[in-house]
């Protein structure tokens, strides 16, 4: 696996030991060293819908085959050491595997959600430039099962499904971004970035004029009780055109730890914040996909989630447990829409590149579009494989 191929697929090897991740295309070209990696994933999905989560004229069941939380990708990254520092870029290209819109050709697209570049040395540190994963909420998507699986959001076609992303932690996403990382002191570390502005969701009403601006630190340790606590914050404003729409700053800050001992591993997040999410529009893919800055509107936002795996002897099957919540109150009607879920999930190492995966996801949304009784549900059973290479 290359190394560089993204925090998500990483993260995703490293939380579930799998042996892939010395599986790349490595290629010498003169000073550089040339990694090329990926993984392509797919399962059958079938979800249940009730409620105001079944549109008018729509059956209740959905059956699917489509990518998973993390989308199929192909990346191609490049490393050297010139003038005493680390040089470093990164491309990666995702993908779903269904077509899109449930007809032949379909309108599944390429997205190039990686494309950035690195310098540094370990002595002071790396500084990053270009699009990559954002800083906040980025420990807890990496840390969340289902980034080898499905988790909520099947059923509706597109390159990937949500995991956790809008039912436990906002969606760290994939943003424009210059940032600055430190080395490790004896497991200590920070990061901190500017980020390339972004809408609140308001239609037409929100100037891009305004930075973001995120951050974490984080101590991590190894041995027998290998674990990791970390502590973030994010914060944007938002300036408007319009008199219907008042200026405000988004923000929030989050916390979250991990440990693994004896096969056990035990993972706790909580989020908090102002101005961060909300749900638009009574449907599965939208109204449940924890966007930054997706309300339009001064929020007030928390959540979390708590998750418990457990890795067989001998075997390698780790099974999993995971219960999260989010919230998001509106601040001008002050009506609470709560998206929680109960996620079940084995994912069997086949072969040191293969992983099968079956998931059982519950999940229920109440006040959906910040409308008072507006509440749905979808049950989702997934199976399906992820290969690294």
């Amino acid at each position: 696996m290359n190394k560089k191929l993204g925090l998500a697929v990483a993260g995703a090897v490293m939380a579930f030991g799998a042996s892939a991740a010395n599986a790349a295309i490595t290629i010498p070209a003169g000073d550089w060293t040339i990694d090329i990696g990926g993984n392509v994933n797919a399962y059958y999905t079938h979800t249940k819908f009730s409620g105001d989560l079944k549109t008018a004229g729509t059956e209740d069941v959905a059956n699917t085959v489509q990518t998973g939380l993390l989308p199929s990708a192909l990346g191609i990254g490049g490393k050297t050491r010139q003038n005493d520092l680390d040089i470093a870029f990164q491309f990666t290209f995702f993908t779903g595997v269904d077509s899109g819109n449930g007809q032949s050709g379909g309108n599944n697209s390429l997205n190039i959600r990686q494309a950035y570049l690195t310098f540094g040395d370990k002595s002071w540190g790396t500084i990053k430039a270009g699009r990559d994963l954002g800083i906040f909420g980025s420990d807890a998507i990496l840390s969340d099962m289902t980034l080898l699986g499905v988790g909520i959001g099947a059923g509706s076609g597109g390159s990937s499904t949500l995991g956790r992303i809008g039912s436990g932690y906002m969606y760290a996403d994939w943003v424009g971004q210059i940032s600055y990382i430190s080395p490790n002191w004896n497991g200590f570390s920070f990061a901190v970035g500017a980020r390339e502005p972004w809408s609140n969701g308001s239609s037409n009403t929100d100037i891009r004029n305004d930075m973001g601006y995120e951050g974490k630190v984080s101590y991590e340790w190894t041995g027998d009780y290998a674990g990791k606590v970390w502590l973030g914050a994010i914060t944007q404003k938002h300036s408007t055109d319009t008199g219907s729409v008042d200026s405000y700053t988004s923000r929030g800050w989050d916390l979250g730890g991990k440990v693994n001992l004896a096969g056990v591993g035990l993972v706790g997040y909580y989020y908090d914040g102002k101005g961060l999410s909300g749900s638009t529009a009574a449907s599965l893919s939208t109204a449940a996909n924890g966007l930054l800055f997706l309300a339009g509107q001064k929020s007030d936002d928390k959540g979390g989630y708590v998750q418990a795996t457990y890795a067989l002897p001998g075997v390698g099957t780790k099974l999993g447990l995971s219960y999260g919540v989010s919230k998001s109150e509106a601040a001008a009607s002050n009506v609470e829409f709560e998206n929680k879920s109960w996620i079940v999930g084995a994912y069997h190492p086949l072969t040191k590149s293969l992983n099968l995966v079956a998931e059982y996801t519950d999940n229920k949304l109440e006040n959906i579009g910040y409308s008072a009784g507006q509440d749905g549900k979808a049950k989702t059973v997934s199976l399906g494989a992820i290969l690294f290479f």
